[in-house]
């Protein structure tokens, strides 16, 4: 048997937005303890669609959508539990307001 590690995986749900022209996204990264990648992954989409269910003053949709990270070291104060990399051609202000400060977003911190 593999021995157990840490894996932070992040799932993707949609829902209907204030406007109905628009959906209202979110992103949750979720720990795992796991033997693998594909067991983290497995466990965490069975989670997604009970986090799904659970939400009653919306519907909201598990899109389908996980990606996983394997820690380096157990869980700790100041440690990476998640990590994506991708190629652009955008300027890093471009980037930024493309893909994390559109001025749309809401986190758990805001009122």
């Amino acid at each position: 048997m593999s021995d157990l590690g840490w894996y932070a995986v992040r799932c993707v749900f949609g829902s209907e937005a204030d406007n109905e022209d628009e959906t209202t996204y979110e992103e949750r990264i979720t720990l795992w303890q796991a033997t693998s990648a594909d067991e983290a992954i497995e466990r965490a989409e069975v989670e997604a669609l009970a986090y799904a269910a659970s939400i009653e003053e919306v519907e909201v949709n598990y899109l389908g959508l996980a990606q996983c990270f394997h820690l380096f070291d157990d869980p700790s104060d100041g440690a990476e539990i998640f990590s994506l990399m991708r190629d652009s051609e955008l300027e890093p202000d471009d980037y930024l307001d493309t893909f994390f400060d559109s001025g749309d977003e809401r986190t758990s911190h805001e009122d």
